[in-house]
């Protein structure tokens, strides 16, 4: 289970601090978001991207389920993501079925819409672990804290527990996703 915070730029160095948290103990991922010019799988709850972490490569659809969300991965090789993020050429496999068959679009409608990129550590906390984010995209930056345990309770309480220790205010937290595609909307609202 996990709970999120947002975090300015000066709580998220304070907590760097606190968990002596250094520059080398961090690395990147990368997610590039994909989508129709009409945001056909925004509209259907759908989301599809691809993540290179380590310098692996994957391409995930997240689409509404019966509980929850399903999530369909396919590993590229780098020549195959590489084709996709700069060409929207996709490879056969499950992720271009799943379009077809159950959202019901064409993999060509698909168009880059951009990356967010996410410079992450991991703690241990408790019996979970802690995650300090900081995230670019569009012309965004932002900070993040994320707790992870084996409960929504324990999270909750950790999580509560270290923002008050440090004085931080609880604030909504959309995921990542979430504030690309508002940040996104709100770009393209100032175009038109």
């Amino acid at each position: 289970m996990e709970k999120k915070n947002l975090l300015t730029k000066t709580e998220f160095d304070a907590l760097c601090d606190a968990f002596h948290i250094k520059e080398n103990d961090f690395f990147w991922q990368a997610n590039t978001y994909f989508d129709t010019k009409d945001f056909a799988l925004k509209q259907k709850g759908a989301a599809l991207r691809i993540r290179e972490k380590n310098g692996q490569y994957e391409l995930t659809l997240k689409q509404p389920a019966s509980k929850g969300l399903l999530e369909t991965n396919q590993a590229l090789s780098k020549e195959t993501a590489e084709s996709a993020l700069t060409a929207s050429r996709f490879p056969d496999g499950e992720v271009k079925t799943q379009l077809k068959t159950s959202l019901h679009l064409s993999i060509e409608e698909v168009t880059p819409l951009g990356t967010l990129k996410t410079k992450r550590t991991q703690h241990p906390y408790r019996q979970g672990l802690l995650f300090l984010d900081h995230s670019t995209y569009l012309d965004v930056e932002d900070y993040e804290v994320e707790m992870e345990g084996p409960s929504l309770e324990q999270v909750n309480n950790w999580l509560e527990e270290l923002l008050s220790q440090f004085h931080i205010p609880t604030r909504t937290t959309p995921n990542k996703i979430k504030r690309f595609f508002t940040r996104q909307e709100e770009i393209q609202a100032k175009r038109n």
